[in-house]
């Protein structure tokens, strides 16, 4: 049979199994699970269990705190964002990107990365009862407004706030702007006449950012961390079990999707708790310094830098911490990256997304087009053989073992390789889903046009027609004609299927049709174009047999 076509029937048929238990499939009812603490040494601990909708409860509810009426808002301007910081709590109400937008329509205004809410509900609050919420204190800063209007300007906004205990907080923030990094400083002066013990952390408060599109319902979104050298991502709903605890050498914590995250990135090298607590709707995350004595009279310093911005190599690779771990591609990482780079190298060069990703789909189908040369007359030698092939199965149907030794030696009198069709494919599996990887996820194609209708890289393609058509809100052209294109390739590829083997194959364009409706169509233009590429190539090889 044709190993190519059979190969591809298998794991089309693997990713529709595996896609619609992952997406649709209910999950099966579960006992409430232990919180799960992962230490430092790998040990890992538990607590005892609750059930998940009191969990669930006890994770998103916060302390009922009374606003403060007095407590002003500061804003922050810079040429990549704005921010407000409320007086109450010191929590961030607003954080607006200005480089990219909610949605695609001009209309829609910047990137909004936060939700708003009360004091205790908003990110980045500190406190010293390692995030209980107890008290909330109300800073007084020195100033209302920062702005930093040219891409070298720094500067400070200091705030100032007591506990009743006597503790004083002196909070100090250093924003750029040239940069998505914000250094934050915390002093604690114990001015009282005798020892406190705090607990110092920092909590992260985050609900899924609104630009939520059809193609990142697909990939992650939630908590993520960089603990112990490696990067943790905790889907939401596990969280509903209970609170999951991180213990180590901690780099950064903080919400992330396919394209842009908020993160707390503490500095001291001292290890660290995080508790992530929460459910789909909303996520907390702390960072916790652990149980500390303050002397009368002492003062202690706690410094972290704050991430809120776009999932960006190019950005956060010069920011280190280790924030680029964040743009994570999976298994295929090794590939998707290399794969990433070439895609801006050449938008550096063609100024569209749609004309790179034509540029890149030519550079792999080039790298590759020697053995996949070889694979293809492998497939037409194989059909060349097929009359000869059913004789011997005819002839020795009653002796498989002898029927398989005069078909070896048929294949080497004849310099026929049976796997030769199918091996090309399988190399070329890893870079196709590391391509896919880079072309759903990359934040570079969020909102780029590549051409006509075609006006944003990352989401379904759609020609709209002037009225509205049901479920598909448009005509998915290009989809149309990659399924066209994979048809005309199939009817010109050599096959040794039997006749319903080969009626069967030929529903392999409509589902992968159907398949990629909803898919990115910088995913549906590079599958268009390599199968333009294959159907010239496997043209050049037809014509050369005939001569």
């Amino acid at each position: 049979m044709d190993l190519r076509r059979a190969f591809l029937a298998i794991v089309l048929s693997f990713l529709i199994l595996v896609g619609y238990q992952y997406f649709f499939a209910p999950p099966a009812p579960q006992a409430p699970q232990p919180t799960t603490t992962i230490q430092q040494d790998g040990t890992v601990v538990s607590a005892p269990a609750v059930s998940a909708p009191a969990a669930a409860a006890a994770a998103v509810s916060t302390p009922s705190l009374a606003v403060d009426a007095n407590a002003r808002d500061i804003t922050v301007d810079t040429p990549l964002y704005t921010t407000v910081i409320n007086e109450q709590g010191g929590g961030l109400k607003s954080f607006v990107l200005k480089k990219y937008r909610n949605t695609l329509d001009q209309d829609s205004g910047p990137m909004q990365l936060l939700h708003g809410g009360g004091p205790a509900d908003l990110p980045v609050l500190f406190s010293l009862d390692n995030g209980a919420g107890g008290f909330l204190p109300t800073f007084s800063a020195e100033k209302t407004a920062l702005s930093l209007p040219h891409q070298g300007d720094s500067g400070n906004v200091v705030m100032r706030a007591v506990t009743p205990e006597g503790l004083t907080i002196l909070r100090t923030l250093r924003f750029h702007g040239d940069s998505y990094l914000i250094n934050v400083t915390y002093k604690v002066e114990n001015g009282s006449d005798k020892p406190v013990q705090v607990s110092p952390a920092l909590s992260l408060n985050n609900k899924p950012f609104a630009h939520a599109s059809q193609a990142s319902q697909y990939l992650f979104y939630g908590p993520a961390s960089f603990v112990n050298g490696e990067l943790i991502e905790t889907k939401p709903k596990k969280l509903t079990d209970g609170p999951m605890v991180l213990q180590g050498k901690v780099s950064w914590t903080g919400y992330v999707d396919n394209y842009f995250m908020t993160a707390v990135v503490p500095l001291s090298t001292n290890a660290h708790t995080i508790t992530l607590q929460g459910s789909e709707e909303q996520v907390r995350s702390v960072v916790s310094e652990g149980l500390l004595s303050l002397a009368a009279g002492e003062t202690r310093e706690f410094a972290y830098n704050l991430y809120f911005g776009p999932k960006k190599l190019k950005v956060l690779q010069p920011v280190g911490n280790d924030l680029a771990a964040a743009v994570d591609f999976g298994w295929f990482d090794l590939l998707a990256k290399p794969m990433l780079w070439l895609l801006n190298f050449f938008h550096q060069y063609s100024g569209n997304y749609g004309v790179a990703i034509i540029l890149l789909t030519i550079l792999i189908k080039l790298a590759f087009w020697p053995i996949t040369q070889k694979g293809m007359k492998s497939m037409k030698n194989m059909q060349k053989l097929q009359p000869k092939i059913a004789k011997l199965r005819e002839r020795f149907k009653d002796d498989p073992s002898k029927m398989n030794q005069e078909m070896m030696a048929l294949y080497k009198t004849y310099k026929v390789n049976p796997l030769g069709g199918c091996l090309p494919m399988l190399l070329q599996i890893p870079f196709f889903f590391a391509l896919y990887k880079v072309l759903m996820a990359a934040i570079e194609l969020r909102h780029a046009p590549f051409m006509l209708w075609i006006n944003d890289l990352s989401a379904p393609d759609r020609l709209w027609v002037g009225f509205d058509i049901p479920y598909l809100h448009g005509i998915p052209v290009l989809t149309l004609l990659m399924g066209v294109s994979m048809y005309l390739q199939q009817k010109m590829t050599p096959t040794t299927a039997d006749p319903t083997q080969a009626r069967i194959m030929q529903f392999l364009p409509v589902v992968f049709t159907f398949m990629f409706l909803n898919f990115a169509s910088g995913l549906v233009l590079y599958w268009f174009v390599n199968n333009l590429l294959s159907i010239l190539q496997q043209y050049l090889i037809n014509r050369q047999a005939k001569a």
